[in-house]
């Protein structure tokens, strides 16, 4: 069994970044403190392109095989796109620093490859920023001398790509830190692949450091969206994941697990189109994609120490 190299999703970041940055500061937090890798993929030109995706997409599978296609070409076809993924880049040097990238895969178009050549040489000299484990956030909002309290933070956003589903699959140290997000009226986001973290609800850390599966799980309510099964399975058939010559697949889809988990899954009608579900009760949205600018609304904190 072949692997392949995954990530986040830096372009279902960048919005948020873009938003609130001149007013609020940033905490960034994995699960194990690590710095998380981009996946290479997610600076491909489509993706960018939000509400506009399918159209985007559907012609640059053409355009990436013609005879006649350049980099150079493809990318004055697509000037705003190009602009945003630039905006996007300085954003993520300000707030997140110099992050490991994945390797390209057999089916990631050639402007990909191109821009992947191009930004990772620049992106190796930025300086590195400081990433908090779950459990040190979660052990520090316990402690009564500690400044760091979840009531001081505003919101948390996760973006998707594929990483999601191997870091946020039943941890209960994130299914701590968002039930108390839930219990201190933190918002809530997630996008894409990352509502798969809403499985890790049915698990809390209780005083002593230890995981115990939690019963009464308020997240329960709502009904919540993420990338579907069907969309999945086309872009494994189809898209940048698919290795050529092999029948490429996921261990699981995150439709399914959430509904295995005991949770609600809306699915949009066509897989590709943009499909938002806010629930104010607990104060979460969850996303099956790529958004428009004005797709995501939710606000930033600092963390003391």
């Amino acid at each position: 069994m072949q692997s392949i190299p995954i990530g986040f999703f830096h372009v279902e970041l960048g919005q948020v970044l873009a938003e609130f940055e001149d007013d609020h500061e940033f905490i960034l937090a994995t699960p194990d403190g690590q710095r998380p890798q981009i996946d290479t993929n997610g600076w491909s030109i489509p993706w960018h392109a939000t509400d506009q995706m399918t159209w985007v997409y559907g012609n640059s599978v053409t355009e990436f095989t013609a005879a006649d296609f350049t980099v150079e070409g493809y990318r004055a076809k697509y000037p705003k796109l190009v602009e945003r993924r630039a905006r996007e880049l300085a954003l993520l040097e300000r707030h997140l620093g110099k992050l490991p990238i994945s390797e390209p895969l057999a089916n990631t178009d050639a402007e990909n490859l191109a821009y992947r050549d191009e930004v990772v040489p620049l992106i190796d000299t930025w300086a590195p920023k400081r990433y908090f484990s779950l459990p040190e956030l979660v052990q520090r909002h316990r402690d009564p001398e500690d400044e760091f309290s979840f009531a001081d933070i505003d919101f948390i956003h996760a973006p998707g790509g594929h990483a999601p589903m191997v870091d946020f699959l039943r941890n209960p140290w994130l299914g701590e830190v968002l039930h108390l997000a839930r219990e201190n009226q933190v918002y809530i986001s997630l996008i894409c692949h990352a509502p798969i973290a809403l499985t890790s609800t049915n698990f809390r850390i209780d005083a002593n450091g230890q995981p115990y599966a939690f019963g009464e799980n308020p997240f329960k309510q709502a009904e919540i969206t993420t990338v579907g099964s069907t969309g999945e399975t086309g872009m494994l058939d189809y898209g940048y994941v698919n290795i050529p010559g092999e029948r490429t697949r996921l261990e699981y889809f995150v439709d399914q697990a959430l509904e295995e988990a005991g949770f609600t899954v809306l699915a949009a009608t066509v897989p590709t189109s943009m499909l938002l579900l806010p629930n104010p009760e607990l104060r979460l949205v969850t996303g099956n994609g790529l958004f428009p600018d004005e797709g995501v609304v939710v606000v930033g904190a600092s963390l003391p120490g």
